[in-house]
């Protein structure tokens, strides 16, 4: 009885992917004749399959959510294929006024809603962290979408992200300590060890890359591709589980695999990666809109479009300044600003 129930179940979540998988399929067709980026429309195709709606699906539920997960980090690690170590610490050091910039202009409205809404400081300060935070994966799948990864300001958009993660680092493990009531000497001690994990991988990098790079290349050229892929892909979700265990995003610990990659071994990778990018990245798209309850949107709508007019506005003036410091012209400013509106949940 207990084997024919597992078998039924996993018949079921058969049925349920191949369903999903070939309605983003659809979607991704309609979107390619359209020349639009398919991101709506999976997100689109996610709230109808969530909670609070009828087609809400549940059995593959488990596997969804861990696909999504490692979108996110193959995202991030095609955009750091496109770029060196020298290249990123240049950038974030260049760039630390305007990720300074973006931290005032989108925390301070969430949470001054949050107090004004009534909530408590600790809640106010989550609705903070909200308002600020870029979604790196839906901004990562529209800059290759678009074909904007060798565009001039698509570097200065990675540091606004890179930037908003070093700050994550220290966020992320202070809210706990408020949230839960732990001792302040733990929450010092989890952001002092989350910064030193951080700065530790970028000198690693700086020093060995092109080592670590000729090793995979020369080890891997004359056997199967295989291994090559298992390579790549152990290494992202290794690292972006290390770093995920001091609470920074295994979001950067991907990307800054794909900065350790250079020469003969990033075009492999790449080639190797890109496809289940795309795949990953689609189930991502459609798990996140598939969280959101859409029955109980309703009474909080007001507040919310008054909010994310608010947070659109605030991040427009974030990516034209960027934009206009690095010596950017004005389509390209545009470019910038639109592209750090996109919010979700890309942070894991």
């Amino acid at each position: 009885m207990i084997l024919a129930a597992a078998g039924a179940e996993t018949t079921t979540a058969f049925l349920e992917l191949g369903i999903e998988l070939l309605a983003l399929a659809g979607l991704a067709w309609i979107a390619g004749r359209l020349r639009v980026s398919p991101i709506p429309l999976y997100l689109l195709a996610g709230m109808l399959a969530g909670a609070g709606v009828p087609l809400g699906l549940e059995v593959s539920e488990g596997f969804v959510s861990m696909a999504a997960e490692i979108g996110v980090l193959l995202l991030l690690f095609t955009l750091g294929l496109e770029y060196t170590p020298r290249e990123l610490t240049s950038a974030l050091v260049h760039g630390a006024r305007g990720g300074v910039l973006d931290l005032i202009l989108n925390f301070l409205p969430g949470l001054a809603a949050g107090l004004l809404l009534g909530w408590d400081p600790v809640a106010a300060l989550l609705l903070g962290g909200v308002t600020y935070i870029s979604s790196s994966g839906v901004i990562a799948k529209l800059v290759v979408d678009l074909g904007r990864i060798g565009n001039r300001e698509t570097p200065h958009i990675l540091t606004v992200l890179v930037f908003e993660d070093l700050v994550m680092a220290v966020y992320l493990p202070v809210v706990s300590v408020l949230l839960i009531g732990s001792a302040i000497t733990e929450g010092i001690r989890d952001v002092g060890v989350a910064l030193a994990v951080v700065l530790t991988i970028l000198i690693v990098l700086s020093r060995f890359s092109e080592p670590v790079s000729e090793a995979l290349e020369k080890r891997t050229r004359t056997v199967a591709d295989e291994v090559m892929l298992l390579s790549v892909l152990g290494s992202v979700l290794l690292v972006g589980g290390l770093v995920q265990r001091v609470d920074v995003s295994a979001a950067v610990g991907a990307f800054l695999v794909g900065v350790a990659i250079s020469g003969p071994a990033q075009h492999r990778a790449a080639a190797m990666i890109d496809p289940l990018r795309d795949l990953f990245a689609a189930i991502f798209f459609f798990a996140f809109a598939r969280g959101i309850d859409v029955s109980a949107l309703p009474p909080v709508l007001p507040a919310a479009l008054t909010l994310a007019a608010a947070g659109i506005l605030t991040k427009l003036m974030t990516g034209w300044v960027v934009a206009t410091r690095a010596g950017i012209g004005v389509h390209g400013r545009w470019r910038t600003a639109n592209t750090l509106v996109a919010r979700g949940s890309s942070r894991s």
